[in-house]
């Protein structure tokens, strides 16, 4: 008697779903189709922010196409959102990109790539550390923790300003400004050894606020610091990442050169400052002919400096 009732019990509840299912239908479907995409939901930047970089290249691409149809797209997905300036970003997959989730989480546990993009952004726009939600349905966002904070962009835009003002000349040319730059940096920047040598530091050494507001850098450091000036001049550069170091790629009249003020501000037994310019507006050739050990980068991933 009791499993006759229990079976009555489980046929009542199965035949109320089944209703539900046939009355809900079309309900049931418009939400389905609504959070997995399949009505190429329509998702948009929205506004940049005034860091936002208008422009592309051979790595990553900006893009307005906010459903991936393959790991290019999400790779320009994610550089579009970090360029913008966005701090949460939300995109779905597409119902034939079949590995979109696996390719998305790949990417997530892929620090590499991660700083590859990075790379490519302006400064103030990168990001310290970076975070992938996903979803099996397909819905992923993003969460972007930035290198700078309000305060240090403030006070290290008076110090570009000063820059502009006292160190660049509008009588000169490109290079003799570039350079101007570069000299000033180095010749007012201390190279944090004890960040490079066990980690600890009382100075940002590691972005731009280290060597332009605290005096002291690592290679981070003295690459956003002249970044920022670069992009003051409206020149397009880059950061050029190998294994263990960091230096700037420029654009010059479509011509591509590395610009390495970490290596031309070497540390001396005595700490005296020394200037030097044997990284200044090089090509690759020249690089990999006076250093091959910190220097060797991803020429597939900065293929403007092949």
């Amino acid at each position: 008697m009791k499993k006759a009732v229990k079976k009555l019990v489980n046929l009542g509840l199965t035949m109320i779903i089944i209703g539900v299912i046939l009355t809900q239908k079309d309900t049931i479907i418009t939400f389905i189709n609504s959070y997995f995409n399949l009505n190429n939901q329509s998702v948009t930047l929205g506004e940049k922010n005034k860091y936002y970089r208008n422009y592309d290249f051979s790595y990553v691409q900006n893009t307005d196409n906010f459903t991936p149809e393959c790991r290019q797209d999400i790779l320009n997905i994610y550089y579009t959102a970090i360029n913008a300036g966005k701090n949460t970003f939300t995109f779905y997959c597409s119902k034939d990109y079949t590995t979109c989730l696996d390719d998305i989480k790949e990417l997530a546990n892929n620090q590499e790539t991660l700083s590859y993009i990075n790379n490519f952004v302006h400064p103030y726009n990168g990001f310290q550390h970076i975070e992938t939600e996903y979803d099996s349905l397909g819905k992923i966002t993003i969460t972007i923790h930035k290198s700078y904070t309000e305060k240090e962009i403030t006070e290290i835009e008076k110090k570009i300003d000063y820059i502009e003002q006292n160190v660049l000349d509008k009588n000169k040319s490109t290079i003799e400004n570039i350079k101007a730059a570069h000299d000033y940096i180095i010749n007012n920047t201390k190279y944090d050894i004890d960040k490079k040598s066990n980690g600890t530091t009382n100075y940002e050494s590691d972005i731009a606020y280290g060597p332009l507001i605290q005096g002291y850098g690592i290679c981070g450091g003295y690459t956003d610091a002249m970044e920022l000036v670069l992009e003051r001049m409206n020149i397009i550069s880059y950061k050029v990442a190998s294994e263990n170091h960091i230096w700037n790629g420029v654009n010059l009249d479509n011509k591509w050169y590395h610009l390495d003020l970490t290596w031309d501000d070497p540390v001396t037994p005595d700490n005296s400052q020394i200037l030097d310019n044997s990284f200044f507006l090089i090509d690759t050739n020249k690089l990999l002919e006076i250093e091959t050990t910190e220097h060797q980068f991803n020429q597939d991933i900065y293929t403007e400096l092949k």
